[in-house]
């Protein structure tokens, strides 16, 4: 269909319909949107023909890669057998069944029940729900509050975006809507300056510590947080911040949540970042991954001390979607897991494309414009400074991850720009040679974007 117009009749219509995800829906009418056509394994083409290679895994989520024929083949099976049907009035599908089990079976063992939704948002929304249903039926109401973290990011929804703890969200709607409060992020080039890495992971680890005491630990119901922050900017904690957060949240009895949207389905080289972290989370919210995203699905792992509760307090959880457990969605997600172990991608991530990715992302702290540059797994950032020894920022208004990503676009590469941090999360099936190639194009764009700031005048 694609082929019957061309590129501009494209925008014209997208401008004409379509109001797009985080947006500014005036700048994109002039500007015009880019249009995808087609992809196949890490790459992406637009309808003008531009090969791009994208090193941000769709929305950091198509984890096996474009155009495996198994997940579609598990669609369209499921499609002529039961397209649909719902969750509710007692009822179950074998897809929904099977995939329960294979999840509880790829999880930490503390996991037995999953809560479906059909995204990651929605899980986010169901976390609030269930922690506070939890102790409900404890005889424990007063708990009610739930802490996350300044620039974290857990979905777009009314709860998810109250949880998030980014800005510009809670500028619009009236968020955050009430019971959920926020601490610093273990950003140690934000907040960590004159300590270690490892002395900023306690310090940042002790604000939450700080926080349950001052709303007194009786009110306290959880903490949620993303193993690393994704959509903050890969913000990688040191590695004694979540031991320590753990130590804080078994001290005071309160659950951990591990936000797994990002982190889940082998990112970090182990199948969900909590184990790579170390901690033992009550609670799990996965999404994008679990289905490569090829079909919408999410959910929350609930951990026995949970489930227990729940199942044996009895009474009617008054929470649920349409399609939560969707049989095509559910059969994708099977096809995708099985796959992956296959493929022994998670292996591959930990053993090879992960530790070669960290070797070659770490030769880029010679470039004029980087001050840092970090990975974990397959997830990686890039920190640009004015100037690199001390760190020093470009001026806000210059906008220079923008104009890095700008680069990146016209040179055939998707890389995401968080402020002045430059972030990936390439497909689980890259290869070596691949990542060989996406480095010599970030080093481009890294060129192309230090001869604007000489150029500008931006550089001292």
């Amino acid at each position: 269909m694609s082929t019957q117009r061309t590129t501009r009749e494209w925008q014209a219509a997208d401008a004409a319909h379509f109001l797009h995800p985080f947006t500014d829906f005036q700048a994109l009418s002039r500007k015009g949107a880019r249009v995808i056509e087609r992809t196949e394994n890490i790459y992406l083409w637009d309808t003008e023909g531009h090969k791009i290679l994208d090193a941000m895994s769709g929305l950091w989520c198509v984890n096996v890669g474009y155009g495996q024929q198994a997940l579609v083949d598990a669609a369209t099976a499921q499609l002529k057998q039961l397209p649909f049907y719902n969750a509710f009035f007692q009822t179950a599908t074998p897809p929904a069944i099977e995939l329960a089990e294979l999840l509880a079976e790829v999880t930490p063992p503390q996991f037995q029940h999953v809560f479906f939704s059909g995204s990651g948002s929605e899980g986010n929304d169901t976390v609030v729900r269930m922690v506070r249903r939890y102790w409900d039926l404890l005889g424990q109401p007063e708990r009610q509050v739930i802490i996350s973290r300044d620039n974290a990011y857990h979905g777009s929804t009314m709860a998810g975006a109250s949880l998030g703890g980014m800005s510009g969200m809670h500028a619009q709607g009236g968020l955050p809507i009430p019971g959920i409060v926020h601490i610093g992020q273990p950003y140690w080039h934000e907040h960590g300056k004159g300590l270690s890495r490892d002395e900023f992971g306690l310090v940042a680890a002790r604000w939450l510590e700080a926080k349950i005491l001052e709303l007194g630990p009786e009110r306290v119901a959880a903490f949620i947080g993303e193993p690393i922050q994704g959509a903050g900017g890969v913000i990688i904690p040191p590695a004694t911040y979540w031991p320590e957060v753990q130590r804080i949240c078994d001290q005071y009895g309160i659950l951990l949540v591990s936000d797994e949207v990002i982190c889940g389905f082998g990112r970090t080289g182990r199948w969900f970042g909590c184990e790579t972290m170390g901690t033992r989370p009550d609670l799990m919210t996965f999404a994008k991954g679990v289905t490569s995203g090829y079909v919408p699905l999410g959910g929350v792992m609930v951990g026995e001390r949970i489930a227990k509760v729940l199942i044996e307090k009895g009474g009617e959880f008054n929470h649920g979607y349409t399609y939560s457990g969707h049989p095509v969605a559910c059969a994708v997600a099977l096809a995708n897991i099985k796959l992956m172990r296959e493929l022994k991608l998670v292996e591959h991530v930990r053993d090879d494309v992960g530790p070669y990715l960290a070797s070659q992302f770490a030769t880029l702290r010679d470039h004029p414009l980087v001050a840092d540059a970090e990975s974990c797994g397959l997830m990686g950032a890039i920190l640009l400074a004015k100037d690199k020894a001390t760190g020093t920022p470009f001026p806000e208004s210059v906008e220079i991850g923008m104009v890095c990503r700008g680069h990146c676009f016209r040179e055939g590469l998707i890389m995401r720009a968080v402020g002045d941090r430059m972030i990936i999360a390439p497909p689980l099936v890259i290869t070596r040679q691949q990542i060989d190639e996406m480095m010599g194009l970030i080093r481009r764009c890294l060129d192309l974007t230090l001869a604007d700031a000489k150029a500008g005048g931006w550089l001292s």
